[in-house]
C-alpha cells in the first residue's frame, strides 16, 4: 500500500519530490523515484510496507528495465500468479512483491492481464519500447486515481493535493461536480471538484501515447446484474458461505499483523468470525461508541463486545466525545481532498488501529451486496403504484433529497438532500447556461444497468456511485490519513460477481433484506445481532447543528458570507439554515452538506 504520483510531458525533479512528500501519510516507511529524462516520464511513491518488507521497494522494473511500474494497493492472488510466471521463464528480483507480478503479466499479455488479477489497486506502467503509459483502477474503485491532462502534459496521483502543486493546475471549481455534490453529498467520477482534475472511474484503464500525447480511456470490467442462475436457496447459501471464506482468506495476504474494524453490525461481525474460524490467531478488534447521553442511541459497543468475546479477540473500544470531533473537523477536511457531506466517525477507528497495526479488514460493501439500504423497496412500491402514470423514473430515485418545493410548501421535507428543482431555484446564486442535471445523470446509470427490476438496478447504481465515490472514498482517505491499509474482502470481485448471479428474489426479501447473508453466516454471529437494527458508525449531527456548531454555521452560511463567496444564494440562510438552527424545521442533512462544503472551500480555495 502506498501513494503514487508522476507525470509525463515535462521534467521537474524538485516538483516531483514535493508532490510525493504531500502524501507521506500514505506511506511513511519509504519513498522511491524513477525518471526517464529522454522520454520526459517521472514516477514517485510513498510506501507503507505490508508485503515483502525488505525487497518490495518501488518503482520496480522488469529484467531489462524496459518496463517500469508504480502501484498503490495489493494483488491478493499474486502468489499463484508468481508461480505461473516463474514456470513460464520470468525472473523475479524481489522475494515476494505482489507489484512485480504486474510487470511480467503486462509483458506477456498487455492490458488483457487485468482480468487475471484479484485485489484493490491503482497503478501506472511505463513501457519504454512502445512509448506509452498504461494505468488502471481496480474493478470496484477501492483505491483512488486522479489525473490531469492539459496542453499535452499528463500528471497523476493517489490524491488531489499533489496535483494542486502543479503550476498549470487551477483551483477553479467544477460547477457540475458541485451541483451533484449538494444532491449526493459526494462528487461522482469521472469529474473531481476541480475543473482541471479528473478521476479514473472504477473498472477503467488508460493508455497515454508519449509521442502523440493522446489519452485513451477504456472500461475493462462492469457489474453485470443480468446473469441470474437457477439454483435453490440452500445451494446459494452454501456457495455464498464458501466464497465468503475464500475471499476473507485471500485478503489476509500480509507480512504484518491484521486487525478488524468491528461496528457490531452483521457485516463486520461476520468478517471477524470468518477470520477467526480460518485459524488466524491473535486477532485484534476495534469499536467506537459515543459518550453523551443523547448520543448513546447510536452505540453498538455492547453488540461488538459480544462478538469479540465469542472469538476471544483482543478488543479495544473508543468512546467518542462530541467536542473531539468538532475540534478535528478541519483536519479531517484537509485529508478528504474533496467536499464530503457524510459521516466521519471512521476517522477515530483508524486512528485507534494505527497505534497497533498497519492493516485492517472492514465490512464495507455488505450493504451494497445485500439490500442496498432498502432503497429498492421504495422503488418497487412506487413503480407498481405509478407504472401507468406519466412520470419519469427520476422522480423515484434513491437520493434522499428535499421534495420539490414547487409542489409542496417550503419547509416540507420528504427527502434528505437537494433536488434539481430546489437547486435551480434556491441553492445557487447563478446557474451556468448548461449543467448536467443530477436526476438525469443517475437515471442514465439506472438505464445502463439493463435491468428490468428495481433491486438489481439500484444495486448497479450504488456500485457506480455511492460505493466507490463515498464509502470507499472515505475509507481510503481516513485509513491512509493514519497510515493504515483498509481492506474490504466483501468486495472481492469473485464474490461480487457470484452474489449478482443469485436471483434478486432469493438474494433479498422485503421483510429482511440480508436474510440470505445472515443464513450463510448465522453460526458465526451471536443471536442478539441477527435482529438488531442497523446503526453503524454515525454522528449525531442533528444535536450538533442545533447546538455546538451554531456559531460556525452562522459564520460560514451567513447571508454576507454567501454573497461575498458568490456560489450560493443568500436565500439559503433564510429558507433553510436559520429555520433549522431555531428549531422551526428539521434540515440537518441540508445544513450539514452545505457546512462541510464551506469548511472544504476555506481549506482549499480561500
Amino acid at each position: 500500500m502506498c501513494g503514487i504520483t508522476g507525470f509525463a510531458g515535462f521534467t521537474d525533479r524538485e516538483l516531483l519530490g514535493r508532490m510525493n512528500d504531500a502524501m507521506i501519510h500514505r506511506g511513511p516507511d519509504d519513498s522511491g523515484y524513477f525518471s526517464d529524462d529522454s522520454a520526459r516520464v517521472s514516477f514517485a511513491m510513498r510506501r507503507l510496507a505490508v508485503i515483502d518488507l525488505e525487497t518490495g521497494k518501488q518503482p520496480l522494473s522488469n529484467e531489462d528495465e524496459s518496463v517500469w511500474v508504480v502501484a498503490n494497493g495489493e494483488i491478493f492472488n499474486a502468489p499463484e500468479l508468481r508461480e505461473r510466471l516463474i514456470s513460464g521463464g520470468h525472473r523475479f528480483r524481489t522475494r515476494n512483491s505482489d507489484v512485480e507480478v504486474l510487470l511480467h503479466l503486462y509483458e506477456d499479455t498487455g492490458p488483457d492481464f487485468l482480468h487475471e488479477i484479484n485485489g484493490m489497486f491503482a497503478f501506472v506502467i511505463y513501457d519504454k519500447r512502445k512509448k506509452l503509459l498504461f494505468g488502471c483502477r481496480d474493478r470496484i474503485g477501492i483505491k483512488p486515481f486522479y489525473y490531469a491532462l492539459k496542453d499535452g502534459k499528463l500528471a497523476f496521483a493517489s490524491e488531489i493535493r499533489p496535483l494542486l502543486l502543479l503550476p498549470w493546475i487551477s483551483r477553479q471549481i467544477d460547477f457540475n461536480s458541485l451541483y451533484h455534490y449538494v444532491s449526493m453529498q459526494f462528487v461522482p467520477a469521472p469529474r473531481s471538484i476541480f475543473c482541471d482534475i479528473k478521476k479514473l472511474e472504477a473498472g477503467h484503464f488508460f493508455i497515454y501515447d508519449l509521442a502523440s500525447r493522446a489519452l485513451l480511456i477504456k472500461q475493462y470490467w462492469d457489474l453485470d446484474v443480468n446473469k441470474a442462475q437457477n439454483r435453490s436457496r440452500d445451494e446459494w447459501r452454501e456457495m455464498l458461505r464458501a466464497r465468503l471464506s475464500e475471499s476473507v482468506k485471500r485478503w489476509t495476504l500480509s507480512d504484518v499483523p491484521i486487525a478488524c474494524s468491528l461496528s457490531g453490525g452483521i457485516d463486520s461481525s461476520a468478517l471477524v468470525g470468518l477470520l477467526a474460524q480460518s485459524g488466524y490467531g491473535d486477532l485484534r478488534t476495534y469499536s467506537l461508541g459515543f459518550s453523551e447521553r443523547n448520543e448513546r442511541q447510536y452505540n453498538e459497543l455492547p453488540l461488538a463486545a459480544k462478538v469479540a468475546s465469542r472469538w476471544s479477540t483482543k478488543h479495544s473500544e473508543f468512546v467518542l466525545d462530541s467536542s473531539k470531533v468538532l475540534d478535528d473537523l478541519n483536519r479531517m477536511v484537509r485529508y478528504l481532498d474533496e467536499p464530503y457531506g457524510g459521516g466521519l466517525p471512521s476517522w477515530y477507528i483508524f486512528e485507534m488501529i494505527s497505534r497497533d497495526v498497519k492493516v485492517c479488514l472492514t465490512g464495507t460493501g455488505g450493504d451494497e451486496l445485500f439490500g442496498n439500504y432498502g432503497k429498492w423497496v421504495f422503488h418497487e412500491n412506487r413503480i407498481l403504484k405509478y407504472m401507468k402514470a406519466a412520470h419519469s423514473f427520476s422522480r423515484f430515485f434513491y437520493l434522499k433529497e428535499i421534495l420539490d418545493y414547487k409542489k409542496y410548501p417550503a419547509g416540507h421535507y420528504y427527502w434528505r438532500y437537494f433536488s434539481d428543482a430546489v437547486k435551480d431555484d434556491l441553492v445557487f446564486s447563478a446557474m451556468p447556461a448548461a449543467v448536467d442535471k443530477t436526476e438525469a445523470f443517475i437515471e442514465s446509470i439506472w438505464k445502463r444497468s439493463g435491468s428490468t427490476n428495481a433491486r438489481d438496478a439500484v444495486a448497479y447504481v450504488d456500485f457506480k456511485l455511492q460505493l466507490p465515490e463515498e464509502h470507499l472514498y472515505i475509507t481510503d482517505r481516513f485509513s491512509m490519513a493514519h497510515s493504515v491499509e483498509a481492506r474490504v474482502p466483501l468486495l472481492d470481485h469473485t464474490l461480487v460477481e457470484m452474489v449478482y448471479h443469485i436471483p434478486y428474489n432469493i438474494r433479498t426479501r422485503f421483510t429482511d433484506q440480508k436474510y440470505l447473508f445472515k443464513e450463510a453466516v448465522k453460526d458465526l454471529i451471536p443471536q442478539e445481532l441477527m435482529g438488531a437494527p442497523k446503526k453503524g458508525f454515525r454522528l449525531p449531527l442533528n444535536v450538533w447543528t442545533t447546538g455546538a456548531l451554531k456559531p460556525a454555521l452562522e459564520e460560514l452560511l451567513s447571508p454576507d458570507y454567501l454573497s461575498q463567496q458568490g456560489i450560493f444564494s443568500r436565500d439559503l440562510y433564510y429558507r433553510i439554515v436559520r429555520p433549522h438552527i431555531r428549531g422551526m424545521i428539521e434540515a440537518t442533512p441540508q445544513v450539514w452538506i452545505l457546512f462541510m462544503f464551506q469548511l472544504w472551500y476555506r481549506e482549499y480555495c480561500s
